[in-house]
């Protein structure tokens, strides 16, 4: 399988989203639904109701064998050997210099059976990182990125609408955590995890049952079919990173305030090990840009590269922006200095096309929701 034909691929749910009308968009080498119809409607039907995703183009890889655990906490930066059986771990794969490839959620499925999630763009570098470390482990990976359609259900209402096509106990699910089901009768591994801030799920089932799982999931009442656009609107207001924008090879986990997924206290060496030890004593001694939220005092939205301002100097880089259809106004998620990171720290502004536009700092997330 490969992603980097000229011909982009299509999910088994591609003839669905044409169907509804919607606007599609190379995203990673896939065919993905950028919207159906107004972005800001999909965004509040999910902080509201629910929202429906097509998820299929993440990168599904599959460790299995003995040495299943202690492959893994070699090649990532986590404890996985301490997940129990049907819970999901949020964690990164580095390089040996600790620059970030992916961050990853690695489910274990069983206790020699791990599923490890990752970003669709990064896919095949974690396959292939993955690949090169197991050699000496009793552990295989697979590449499963064709056995699984992934399809999302996020937002207050996901509960109760999920609820009423499984006799799975999604009570007792608890958030990063995973249980076999079915859904609607479709064989599912029913995940309680999501990208969007709300409560929700994430359903893993083979390709050829995806079309009657969404079907069987849209006729619910008040869901709404969702798009890449406003996945990426949501992700912001509750203050998740995206890799290639918040994370890249050129940062470590603790030049991007997540240290806290490095455990050096796991049996065994890891990749990035020595590197990430460095970076977190530097990291102590010369605090790096700290990752904040800004608020618009205005109507101007922020772009990706765009610079942050205070005092005629350049202090930091804005990594995502956008307008918040939940706060009203533009915001965005910046690196900066450390000396301008404190919530309402004054003189503020991003540089908007040679126009310094006044921002407000704030603590990230923008928006959480109650619980």
């Amino acid at each position: 399988m490969t992603s980097s034909s000229a011909t982009p691929r299509r999910t088994a749910l591609d003839a669905v989203h044409r169907s509804l009308g919607a606007t599609m968009t190379d995203f990673a080498g896939w065919d993905m639904p950028l919207r159906y119809g107004s972005e800001r409607e999909e965004h509040t039907a999910v902080r509201t109701r629910a929202g429906l995703f097509d998820l299929s183009h993440m990168g599904e890889i599959t460790v299995t064998g003995p040495q299943a655990a202690a492959l893994l906490n070699f090649a990532l930066v986590g404890d996985l050997a301490a997940v129990k059986v049907g819970r999901a771990r949020y964690t990164m794969i580095c390089r040996a210099d600790g620059g970030i490839l992916d961050d990853l959620i690695v489910y274990r499925l069983a206790e020699t059976e791990f599923m490890v999630v990752a970003n669709a763009s990064n896919a095949q570098v974690v396959l292939d990182a993955l690949t090169e470390r197991a050699a000496g482990f009793d552990a295989l990976v697979r590449d499963d990125r064709d056995a699984y359609a992934l399809i999302a259900v996020q937002g207050p209402e996901a509960a109760g609408i999920v609820g009423a096509l499984t006799d799975a106990d999604l009570v007792g699910l608890k958030y990063y955590a995973g249980l076999p089901g079915t859904v609607a009768g479709v064989p599912a591994l029913i995940a309680r995890t999501g990208y969007t801030g709300e409560d929700g799920f994430e359903l893993f089932v083979a390709p050829s049952d995806a079309v009657a799982l969404w079907e069987a999931l849209a006729a619910s009442t008040g869901v709404v079919p969702c798009g890449l656009s406003c996945r990426d609107t949501l992700r912001l207001e509750a203050g998740m990173p995206l890799y290639g924008h918040e994370l890249s090879t050129s940062l470590t986990p603790f030049d991007a305030g997540l240290g806290r997924v490095v455990k050096f206290g796991k049996d065994g060496d890891f990749v990035g090990r020595e590197a990430l030890a460095e970076a977190a004593a530097l990291a102590e001694r010369e605090p790096p840009r700290v990752l904040v939220g800004l608020i618009a005092a205005g109507k101007r939205v922020p772009r990706a590269g765009y610079g942050v301002v205070a005092g005629g100097a350049v202090i930091g880089e804005v990594t995502s922006g956008a307008p918040s259809p939940t706060l009203g106004r533009p915001i965005a998620m910046a690196y900066v200095d450390a000396a301008h990171a404190a919530p309402g720290t004054a003189g503020v502004g991003v540089d908007i096309r040679g126009s310094h536009e006044a921002y407000e700092v704030v603590a990230l997330p923008f928006y959480q929701r109650e619980k």
